[in-house]
């Protein structure tokens, strides 16, 4: 068992008998009355997300997960396909469980994942990904000077604000802890 002081961001625990996992959290010392923590945590069942005070000093339950550097093989439908990098085993992961990082991911890319025994409870994508421009309106020659966008669909089905001059094959860097457009990383050829 833990206590509210060891809660962190990307712990996963137990509340109300299923697992959830910390997304955000902020210890409250006010000048009058007893410590708590404020968390926003995200249930790893439903996805849903709730914001939940703690007394300070209460009990949690922890989950044990630990954090596997993998390799993304292919997708069956709503099964992904993964591979351990130090032991070659291979996983399958649902849709479900992936969530959004699936419009990250590309054939043979490594990702990380957070289990607990054989229970997948997070896959994360890399911080950066590179995508290529599946479908895009094509640019107005000479209309690049007002930062202006437009909508760019990536090859995972990803869809991207960019600037009016990339188009179609362009491979881009995307960040993915909010899906942005960084940088155009080479030219279509």
């Amino acid at each position: 068992m833990a206590t509210t002081s060891d809660i962190r961001n990307g712990m996963v625990m137990v509340f109300s008998g299923e697992p959830w996992l910390v997304v955000e959290f902020q210890h409250v010392k006010p000048g009058k009355g007893n410590a708590f923590v404020r968390t926003r945590i995200k249930n790893l069942t439903s996805g849903r997300v709730q914001d939940v005070t703690f007394r300070s000093g209460e009990k949690i339950e922890e989950i044990r997960v630990e954090r596997r550097k993998m390799q993304f093989l292919y997708r069956a439908g709503d099964i992904f396909h993964m591979m351990d990098m130090g032991t070659y085993d291979q996983i399958t992961v649902g849709a479900e469980v992936i969530g959004d990082a699936a419009r990250y991911l590309r054939e043979n890319e490594e990702i990380y994942v957070a289990m607990s025994g054989d229970r997948v409870y997070i896959v994360e994508p890399p911080m950066f990904v590179e995508l290529a421009i599946a479908e895009t309106e094509p640019g107005v020659r000479g209309d690049t000077a007002t930062g202006a966008t437009k909508n760019a669909t990536m090859e995972t089905g990803l869809v991207v604000q960019v600037p009016l001059f990339l188009e179609k094959g362009d491979i881009l860097k995307i960040d993915t802890r909010d899906g942005r457009y960084v940088e155009r990383v080479s030219r279509k050829t």
